[in-house]
């Protein structure tokens, strides 16, 4: 049975490069960069020439790029890092109801520390009110943070006009973006975006999981979540994962050569199938946003759990969601904020792409829906 794998929103296959970079440096290149012999220091040019990729990639200073243990942490640090850093002072802070887990509980964590979180609704497409982002600001606001890319429905927020809008209100305003879904998918500008941080995860662009980044705008006031030996200028203490940044390094910069190139063809798949998709399976819905890799479509009448397992049978991998979420019993927000009704958030299946998916799979994928959905409704309605 051939494997067809539709869940890169939840991880991706290392780029071969990839692991043999990281080959090179656990079996030759192991010293610790704090080490002041050469071991030491050929380990702290991977680390220099990783940092250098990824700021060429965003156009900014590389001084500016912290390495952290992927996404997860890269968000903590931005959103606790700069709240203890503005606390006596600015105590608001604003998000989209949308965003991933990895924001919300931050949040959740700080509101019980005294801080208060405005939460952003978003129209049926996803997409952020700004007007209800106008009238949240307010003098004592400390953090904007909003999502470039959704992780479930793939809808792109307008990261340029939050941030002009957050500047134009107050320059002191703080603006968060997490980017883990959209480093790699599409061209990131920071500084044109008057992003002051922005979080990225190495797996979901080929790179090895466990490592990831935030850029931190030069001047940012910004407090460490971790203590201990000084590293990174002391905003991430421990001992780098030196084969990790390397990998990173080396996924950054496969993924944007030919950029334009990849996301084209990845637009096309994703088109291809939500085409086929909807214009061939019986009553369904198509949730998906303008991201060329996610597709997110409604089976009404089968529930989602069902239908993942079923198309997992086959050798198909998708998911019922994001990965960090789908093994609990909550409902989505996300899908719950664009309106859906029970009867399609709880049929909804995610649909994600790479650059090793081909239209061949997206067909073979379709023709197994076409097989399993009348007798997966049959069953349930009995």
């Amino acid at each position: 049975m051939t494997e067809i794998y539709f869940d890169n929103g939840a991880t991706t296959r290392v780029f071969p490069e990839v692991r043999e970079i990281m080959s090179e440096v656990m079996d030759i290149e192991y010293g610790n960069p704090s080490s002041m012999h050469s071991k030491g220091f050929h380990a702290e040019q991977y680390i220099n020439r990783s940092r250098e990729i990824i700021a060429k990639s965003l156009r900014v200073d590389p001084k500016e790029i912290f390495f952290t243990s992927g996404g997860t942490e890269a968000n903590n640090l931005a959103l606790i890092g700069t709240a203890l850093a503005g606390r006596r002072t600015r105590k608001h802070i604003i998000t989209s109801c949308i965003e991933h887990a990895s924001v919300y509980n931050p949040l959740g964590f700080l509101e019980g520390e005294g801080f208060e979180v405005t939460y952003l609704p978003v129209d049926s497409r996803g997409i952020v009110d700004l007007t209800a982002l106008k009238e949240a600001l307010r003098p004592d606001t400390l953090l904007v943070s909003v999502m470039c890319v959704n992780n479930e429905i793939g809808a792109i927020e307008p990261v340029e006009e939050i941030g002009k809008l957050v500047k134009a209100c107050d320059p002191g305003i703080l603006f968060h973006t997490d980017c883990i879904q959209a480093y790699g998918k599409m061209q990131l500008f920071p500084r044109r975006w008057k992003a002051d941080l922005l979080s990225v995860s190495g797996h979901k662009i080929h790179g090895p999981k466990g490592i990831g980044f935030l850029y931190v705008k030069n001047g940012v006031k910004i407090k460490p979540i971790l203590w201990g030996g000084n590293q990174q200028k002391g905003l991430r203490s421990g001992t780098e994962n030196v084969p990790g940044i390397a990998g990173l390094g080396k996924a950054c910069q496969l993924i944007y050569e030919n950029h334009e190139e990849k996301m084209k063809a990845m637009g096309a798949l994703k088109a291809h199938f939500v085409g086929r998709a909807v214009g061939e399976l019986e009553n369904v819905r198509d949730n998906s946003g303008e991201a060329p890799h996610i597709a997110s479509i409604s089976f009404p009448g089968v529930r989602s759990e069902v239908l993942l397992h079923a198309l997992e049978e086959r050798g198909i991998f998708v998911s019922a969601g994001s990965a960090c979420s789908s093994n609990k019993p909550e409902v989505s927000g996300t899908l719950k904020g664009i309106g859906l009704t029970k009867e399609y958030y709880e049929s909804t299946l995610r649909f994600s792409f790479s650059v090793y998916n081909t239209p061949e799979e997206a067909d073979q994928c379709i023709e197994v829906l076409k097989e399993l959905l009348p007798v997966l409704r049959r069953f349930t309605r009995r």
